[in-house]
């Protein structure tokens, strides 16, 4: 089965057995997350969401991204040269069940 699922403002195309990451979610390893708004199941779109589908996943990991850099520059000016770092922290889930 596939389905897409909204979570955290984003939209993820998932099947069983994939593994997607989300924002970080304040839940322990291995705990189940059920996800409620599913946008499609397989051919059925819903509107806006698909009556009585859900979607199970587990929680596999926590962790951060590789650091994104942000370089900030006005032309002429050396004292407005700037570089910061920012690494996004994230939550990979398991999709166990769909239905």
């Amino acid at each position: 089965m596939n389905a897409v699922i909204k979570f955290g403002g984003h939209q993820y195309y998932v099947t069983e057995g994939s593994e997607i990451y989300v924002e970080k979610v304040n839940a322990a390893l291995g705990e189940k997350i059920v996800f409620d708004e599913v946008l499609m199941l397989d051919d059925k779109i819903g509107n806006p969401y698909v009556a009585k589908a859900t979607v199970t996943g587990e929680v596999v990991k926590h962790g951060k991204n590789k650091k994104l850099v942000i370089f900030k520059y006005k032309n002429k000016n050396k004292s407005s040269r700037k570089k910061q770092g920012h690494r996004q922290p994230y939550t990979k889930i398991k999709i166990v069940k769909i239905g």
